[in-house]
């Protein structure tokens, strides 16, 4: 029996979270902006129409802000992770199997499903926008990466938001309608490449020689005439592959020139990808710290530097963390300079089950998986940073600025909409 996929996309993602608790929203152009209002990260069809483009800078865009009556928002990661949450909740109930891709994109397994798989399409998308409020599209073919083309057209070409490409005549109407620049994994450079060579619809591409195409670009490539012939070449992935590190930066909302603040700024860091780390199971043995200037303005000095802190035993524990997070700061920090971004970047992973003891390395800390677990219990039931180390402040002035972010409605107590 061949295998048939559904892709279920939400629209517009994070303008749609923000439209939930805002229905006066609807209709009106809306965007968010990424980490410090930098750029458009995510826009409303209506906001699309008036040519404003993905990652505009925001400075750009303000002169149609007002005469349009354009709504911005800061990003609000808290809030679009709950929703996502809740989103990924529902789609379970409708596939044995299933594969979350993205925040906003999730694979399903249809295969055997004893329904028309046009009207459960319909049932799916219903199903979602009733228990969440989320606007999704559905696409379903058999291979992945037809399912994304077959997704595609649900949003730009079907009135119903869902479209099923299984049949070979169905395939081939849909690969002669797409741009090959939305065929999965064809970026602008390879767009302008395929160009070069007369290919310009996911129909050309899909009839080019895939060992010739594999030589001129790389096995990707032949794997994806493939897929767009209908012969699956991925599977679905019930769980993300555990990472091989785990980063976490930001640049700051102002230039940060004394020392402490780049402390508090690196402990945050730290904080943050120990959770992550522990999340993912793993200990690690290795961090790698750093920090730079800016890099676009020439009238500033330029400064860029990173330290390697190997840790004395494999760790997930924050306050081990944190210490090196702290060491590495200390031994590349240098005055003079404004810094515009810090990180911290965790490597060389091992399970703590399988650990080999060292009989000259220190002690780890003792009962530190129980404080651990008790502390991101916390802080997963009553919200991130309820307990906390005393290093990571509640607040920094180098914090990514976020002027224009809505309330955490589903993720704060204290802002928790009200019905009157």
């Amino acid at each position: 029996m061949p295998r048939v996929y559904a892709l279920v996309d939400c629209n517009n993602f994070y303008v749609s979270c923000e439209r939930l608790f805002r229905p006066d929203l609807r209709g009106l152009p809306v965007v968010v902006l990424s980490n410090n209002d930098g750029c458009v990260v995510s826009r409303s069809n209506e906001a699309k129409a008036l040519g404003i483009g993905m990652g505009e800078p925001y400075f750009k865009i303000r002169d149609l802000i007002e005469p349009h009556g354009v709504e911005v928002f800061s990003s609000n990661y808290a809030l679009y992770g709950n929703i996502s949450a809740r989103v990924v909740n529902v789609l379970r109930e409708m596939a044995p199997r299933m594969e979350v891709y993205s925040i906003d994109e999730s694979f399903l397994d249809l295969t055997g499903v004893h329904r028309p798989l046009a009207a459960y399409g319909r049932f799916i998308k219903a199903e979602v926008e009733r228990l969440t409020g989320m606007p999704v599209g559905v696409g379903v073919s058999t291979t992945k990466t037809l399912t994304k083309l077959a997704n595609w057209a649900a949003k730009k070409h079907s009135q119903s938001g869902v479209v099923v490409a299984t049949r070979i005549e169905q395939q081939q109407a849909l690969l002669k309608a797409a741009p090959v620049g939305e065929v999965w994994g064809v970026g602008r450079q390879m767009q302008k490449h395929l160009a070069g060579m007369n290919i310009t619809t996911a129909w050309d591409l899909a009839q080019q020689d895939a060992k010739s195409m594999r030589k001129l670009f790389s096995v990707v490539v032949e794997k994806t005439i493939r897929e767009l012939r209908g012969e699956p070449c991925y599977g679905l992935d019930e769980g993300p592959e555990p990472k091989q590190i785990i980063a976490c930066s930001r640049s700051f909302s102002e230039r940060v020139t004394a020392l402490e603040p780049l402390r508090e700024a690196v402990a945050t860091y730290a904080s943050r990808a120990a959770e992550k780390l522990r999340k993912q199971g793993d200990a690690c043995q290795m961090m790698q710290v750093y920090i730079r200037t800016g890099v676009f303005n020439p009238d500033e000095k330029r400064y860029s530097r990173t330290a390697n802190v190997p840790l004395p035993y494999p760790t997930n524990d924050t306050r081990d963390l944190i210490q090196a997070a702290l060491a590495g700061v200390q031994a590349i920090y240098l005055p003079g300079y404004r810094y515009q971004k810090a990180g911290v970047v965790l490597m060389h992973f091992v399970n703590p089950a399988h650990l080999q003891g060292d009989l000259f390395a220190p002690e780890p800390r003792p009962r530190s998986a129980e404080l651990m677990t008790a502390l991101d219990k916390i802080n997963t039931t009553m919200g991130r940073g309820t307990v906390r180390l005393a290093r990571v402040p509640a607040s920094g002035s180098w914090a990514m600025k976020q002027q224009l972010k809505s309330p955490g409605y589903t993720c704060r107590w204290g802002e928790l909409p009200s019905v009157r």
